[in-house]
This record gives structure tokens, C-alpha cells and sequence, in this order.
């Protein structure tokens, strides 16, 4: 079968036709490096946006606003351990009366003299308000002690619980 296929395509040479050379050439625009890239760069970077736009910001942690008792609930337990519990000689002379539970929103705490028929508190600190405000007077507010009692008080307010 070869064989015949051969004869049949074989044609002596001045039997053939002088033809033209074809060739099918497809021109393509010389390939620019920085084009070739760009492709590729762009769906990756609308792949990054589209995982991106998937994703929920978070809210920032929610800080609720102390409330006037969360602070005096917080100052209380520190002065009681830290001023009295301890034995600082400071404070020997006073007990420490808590208020934590009033009616009128302003929980409160009263240092008064030991051992005296003497009712009347000679340091008041109390709070008010959400967020709380913090108040602190009467006559130890006058003496040398008013420094550390106001850094102690702001410290326990704003979350510490270290002694002086």
C-alpha cells in the first residue's frame, strides 16, 4: 500500500509546477515584560481585596463605663487591705464605714475615728455617675496623709490594686 502511495505522489520533476512557498505566519506583538506580569499582579491583587472584603472589621472590646459603684466596690477592698487589713499605722485610728448601697446613686465610703462617740467622718470618698466620678473631702483631705489618699483612691478607681 506504501508502495502505491509512493507512485501515486510521485511526479517527475518537470511535471511540477512552480509554486509559491506558503507559510501561515501569525503575527504576534512582541511580549512586553512588564505586561506580562501586570496580568498576573492584578488578579492576585483582586483575589487579596476580595478576601479582604470577606472579613468583618472587629469592633474594639467593649469597655462599658464604670458605674459609681463598680469604682467604690473596687476602692473599698483596696483601703480595707490596704489601709487597715495591713495594720498601716496611718490609718489605725480609723474605721472604715462602707455606703455602697444608697439611694441616691452616690455610694460612698466614711473614715471615722475609733473607739469615740465622735460619728462624724473625717475622710468621705464617694462616687457618681457612669462614668464615675470620684470625690474625696473632709477634714484628712487638710493633713499631710491628703496626697496619698488621693493617689491611693485614683489608682484603686482606675483598676490597680497595689498598696502605696
Amino acid at each position: 500500500m506504501a508502495a502505491m502511495m509512493d507512485a501515486a505522489c510521485s511526479h517527475p520533476p518537470s511535471t511540477l509546477s512552480p509554486r509559491p512557498e506558503i507559510r501561515l505566519l501569525i503575527l504576534r506583538p512582541q511580549a512586553d515584560p512588564v505586561l506580562l506580569m501586570r496580568k498576573p499582579l492584578m488578579l492576585i491583587a483582586l483575589a487579596g481585596l476580595a478576601a479582604l472584603g470577606a472579613c468583618k472589621p472587629t469592633p474594639p472590646a467593649s469597655v462599658r463605663p464604670q458605674s459609681a459603684l463598680d469604682v467604690m466596690e473596687r476602692v473599698m477592698v483596696n483601703a480595707s487591705s490596704c489601709w487597715f487589713r495591713s495594720g498601716d499605722p496611718a490609718f489605725k485610728a480609723y474605721r472604715m464605714d462602707a455606703e455602697l448601697t444608697s439611694y441616691s446613686g452616690q455610694p460612698r465610703i466614711l473614715l471615722v475615728r475609733k473607739g469615740t462617740g465622735d460619728i462624724r467622718p473625717h475622710l468621705v470618698v464617694m462616687a457618681q455617675g457612669s462614668p464615675a466620678k470620684l470625690q474625696a473631702f473632709g477634714p484628712m483631705m487638710d493633713e499631710p496623709l491628703a496626697g496619698r489618699v488621693s493617689a491611693d483612691v485614683k489608682r484603686w478607681a482606675n483598676g490597680s490594686s497595689a498598696c502605696h
